[in-house]
């Protein structure tokens, strides 16, 4: 058979057109793979930033503070204005079993620490040293309070990570310094880098921390307590026991135990719940949109290779007419249909993977990381397991069209 120079022209074009599809066809799997790649490893950082934020903070814990009341209860009008007290921190303790931890908590707002010639706004709280069992604190220099602190009033103070940098801007390790707060002098012996997440009563970062026996003496707080923080024991959910702990702290304050507006029990174990159940959905939204993605390409591919089994029937005629069987034209078709998902697959992983990876270097505080946005390995290894399947699904049928070919068609077309 000779082929003229029109010929040879033909099947330049031919293939270049041919380029051109597959070129089209394979930024769609690229572009599948990135995005699902992309979005994973984003959605990880997300909810790691998050998780960040909540770092410390015991799940099974609960917040409970006193409101005015909603309800009438014995001769008492609505709208009462009732306080905790110390107290409470035992009545809890003896009648709720269920209680690992009962550390109450008193506040100040709008105070200003001064350190030599520097000054910075901030609000005090007064706390057990077990509150850190309820909110972990990060130390980054000294200690956190402890039980001789407490007993003896000891004027010692852990400050917050923005007021260090605003009262010693120099840095260093400031324990053993004297701070002032309002008129009365504290002696720092730590700093708590913690910051955002879950705040009691004010930021963590702006908060001077004293030993809540003092705070109580200095500002003439009696024994009245504005918060108490409660963490169940292990194996213990605190939804189980918020209506007794409810029914405990109303009994000691005439307080009708079903004014739920009146005595606010915050449940954090709710709160963590609602944030698993959110990521959850995201990472299914995520995995829906991107094999969705992934399909329509591999679709592309497919029908990208049923016009090159028709463009090329005199070929596989020819080949079929020399000896060649059909599982040879079979794992040609599969093969070049696994090649270019393969190839357009990774590229989109490799892609998604440097963005990531810039987006995760510019997410950086001091050096430190905050968040990984990156995705697992197994994960990757998945989407190109996913990949490759695709591509054998995609070469099933211009496979099956090219085996169906038959010489004596292939050479009549001809």
């Amino acid at each position: 058979m000779r082929i003229d120079l029109d010929s040879y022209r033909e099947i330049l074009d031919t293939l270049t057109r041919n380029k051109s599809r597959s070129f089209l066809t394979g930024f769609g799997i690229f572009w599948g793979v990135f995005m699902l790649v992309a979005l994973i490893g984003g959605g990880q950082g997300l909810k790691e930033l998050l998780s960040n934020n909540f770092a410390g903070f015991a799940t099974n814990s609960a917040l409970v503070w006193s409101q005015p009341t909603t309800k009438p209860f014995k001769g008492f009008r609505k709208g009462r204005e009732w306080v905790m007290e110390y107290k409470d921190v035992e009545r809890l303790k003896a009648q709720v079993p269920e209680l690992d931890v009962v550390s109450p908590m008193v506040s100040r707002w709008g105070n200003s620490a001064v350190y030599g010639d520097k000054r910075n706004s901030c609000h005090m709280s007064g706390v057990m040293p077990d509150y850190a069992k309820v909110m972990e604190p990060k130390m980054f220099y000294g200690r956190y309070l402890n039980d001789m602190d407490v007993m003896q009033r000891r004027k010692v103070c852990v400050i917050g990570k923005k007021v260090y940098k605003e009262l010693f801007p120099g840095g260093g390790d400031p324990c053993g310094k004297q701070i002032r707060v309002d008129s009365v002098y504290y002696r720092v012996v730590g700093v708590d880098y913690k910051e955002g997440g879950i705040n009691l009563n004010g930021r963590s970062d702006e908060a001077v921390t004293v030993p809540i026996t003092l705070m109580q003496q200095t500002y003439n707080m009696g024994n009245q307590v504005h918060i108490m923080c409660v963490t169940a024991k292990p194996g213990i959910t605190m939804s189980s026991i918020a209506g007794k702990i409810r029914q405990v702290v109303a009994r000691a304050h005439t307080v009708d135990p079903t004014d739920e507006q009146g005595i606010m029990v915050f449940n954090t174990e709710l709160l963590f719940s609602m944030v698993d159940n959110l990521f959850k959905g995201v990472n299914f939204l995520i995995w829906l949109v991107g094999l969705g993605t992934l399909l329509a390409g591999a679709i592309g591919v497919s029908n990208i290779m049923m016009v090159t089994v028709r463009e090329r029937t005199t070929e596989i005629g020819i080949r079929r007419a020399i000896g060649a069987t059909p599982r040879t034209i079979l794992s040609q078709i599969i093969s070049e249909s696994i090649v270019l998902t393969l190839v357009a697959g990774m590229s989109g992983i490799l892609f998604a993977v440097a963005i990531l990876q810039m987006l995760e270097l510019g997410n950086t505080e001091e050096g430190i990381l905050k968040a990984h946005f990156q995705v697992p390995f197994w994960t990757a290894i998945f989407a190109a397991l996913i990949i490759s399947l695709m591509g054998v699904l995609a070469g099933l049928a211009p496979a099956w069209r090219a085996m169906s070919i038959k010489p004596v068609d292939a050479m009549r077309d001809e």
